[in-house]
């Protein structure tokens, strides 16, 4: 195919790239997609666990982890849109175990060592990740850190095992817990978007689930996307797995029976536990290219989508999540962003983000190109950055000017 749209050796390479990686064990399978004005190529390859003999096939799913964040914040973008929230407005009367917050004096200070938070928390503040709370990167015990662990709240570390308590005890139990930062003023990647799914369902007075399917999930067609596994989605679950770091091979992270995502929680989080495929992730990512409309219907308004896809970071708070987001990626609501005023020649470019299970999405729109991947191995270790970076060097060779 040419003519703006992919050119067939350059899609040959992709797939060889990603077959080389299938082929040498470095995940079971893989699902690639690239799209470009509308039209999507989806390249499957390898087997849905090791030792497998069944091919991997498109329609098998695959778990989000932080790709459910964007999600998030489209459902909540779209009760902005109909008046029940206001991105301004303090939290507090949704959320009063959030309500009149301390301030630690220093990361490493000791509980009780704090200050007066200067402002309420806002719903802006929770969909930038800057409500001042956050996963700590650090070899050092801090007492916050390991209060949080105490807690069992899953929200300063990875999202397994989840947190067993339901939205009402998460919320008091974070309540304990003073900020890490002053309301608005640093980036702190995660906890923002599991608030996110208890101000859903306070402001609605139903479950996360429903609230997505309702909101999200039900309008878009996107029957596959949930947060367990439905009978129907069961024999094409994938097998997860993550590295093993004393024996360096790759170790069952989640299996198919009785895995972490088996069973409905109490407290599903928001930013990291959606189940999905790759076409209804595509269908997500279409609605947001579209400006915020599907099949003749609106899902969020057009400065909603804006919203959620532009950079709100100042420059000092984008070199605080440069771990997270480098030198030339900036956050908009729940997903990374184009930085303004940032060399954007790295690749990938756009909006869109990954999840820690082995998925990733971005959708350049200068270039007009989306790509998405689904693997089964666990981000975390030089082969996986490997994998992703051959994706993406790849896909972006793939494209006919």
């Amino acid at each position: 195919m040419t003519g703006g749209w992919f050119s067939q050796t350059g899609l040959t390479r992709l797939h060889e790239v990603m077959a080389r990686h299938v082929e040498r064990g470095d995940m079971p399978g893989s699902i690639a997609l690239v799209a470009r004005h509308g039209r999507a190529h989806v390249d499957v390859i390898g087997t849905r666990t090791f030792g497998d003999a069944e091919p991997l096939q498109r329609d098998d799913v695959f778990r989000m982890t932080s790709m459910t964040k964007p999600i998030t914040a489209a459902a909540v973008m779209a009760l902005v849109d109909d008046g029940s929230l206001h991105l301004d407005a303090p939290v507090d009367d949704l959320l009063p175990e959030l309500a009149n917050r301390r301030v630690l004096r220093s990361i490493d200070a000791r509980l009780d060592d704090t200050v007066p938070a200067k402002r309420s928390i806002t719903l802006e503040d929770l969909l930038t990740f800057r409500l001042g709370l956050g996963m700590v990167f650090a070899q050092t015990p801090y007492p916050i850190v390991e209060a949080e662990k105490e807690l069992h709240l899953a929200t300063l570390g990875p999202p397994y095992p989840p947190s067993p308590h339901s939205t009402d005890e998460w919320l008091q139990r974070l309540g304990t817990l003073p900020l890490i930062s002053q309301p608005g003023e640093q980036w702190i990647y995660n906890t923002g978007a599991q608030v996110l799914g208890a101000v859903l369902e306070r402001a609605t007075g139903k479950s996360l689930d429903v609230v997505l399917h309702e909101r999200i999930l039900g309008p878009l067609g996107m029957g596959d996307t949930g947060f367990t596994v439905s009978p129907a989605m069961k024999g094409r679950l994938t097998t997860a797995y993550e590295l093993d770091w004393q024996t360096g091979e790759l170790a069952v992270l989640d299996g198919v029976d009785g895995g972490y995502w088996s069973r409905p929680l109490a407290f599903p989080s928001a930013s990291a536990w959606l189940l999905s495929t790759i076409d209804n992730y595509w269908t997500f990512v279409r609605m947001l290219l579209n400006g915020g409309a599907h099949d003749g219907g609106r899902i969020l308004s057009k400065e909603s989508v804006v919203r959620m896809t532009t950079d709100h970071l100042e420059s000092s708070q984008r070199a605080f999540a440069s771990p997270f987001l480098g030198d030339t990626e900036g956050w908009g609501y729940c997903m990374a962003a184009p930085a303004s005023g940032a060399d954007h020649g790295t690749i990938p470019r756009g909006f869109g983000w990954a999840g820690g299970a082995g998925t990733s999405w971005r959708s350049d729109v200068d270039a007009d190109f989306t790509g998405i991947l689904f693997t089964q191995r666990a981000m975390g270790s030089p082969r996986a950055a490997e994998v992703y970076a051959d994706f993406w060097k790849a896909a972006y060779a793939a494209i006919d000017n």
